[in-house]
């Protein structure tokens, strides 16, 4: 019980892991009258397809599966 109250008390000294700041590239648009900043973050394909790999896995599965007896049949 002790070491498991020291893990969590030295977890709650380090503080987040996201407080290191990812890389983003930044694009900025300057007219006249209108100035956009635009922030795009490096690391989001990377996220994405990691959240996005095992549903569409899934369904790729599912779906071979569902036409393998229509491949069989005469």
């Amino acid at each position: 019980m002790n070491q498991r109250k020291d893990t969590y008390r030295a977890a709650l000294q380090r503080g987040p892991d996201a407080a290191v700041p990812r890389p983003v590239k930044v694009a900025q648009l300057y007219t006249r009258y209108v100035r956009v900043t635009i922030e795009l973050d490096t690391g989001l394909p990377r996220d994405l397809m990691r959240w996005v790999e095992s549903p569409v896995s899934a369904l790729g599965r599912a779906g071979a599966a569902a036409l393998r007896p229509l491949r069989s049949a005469p």
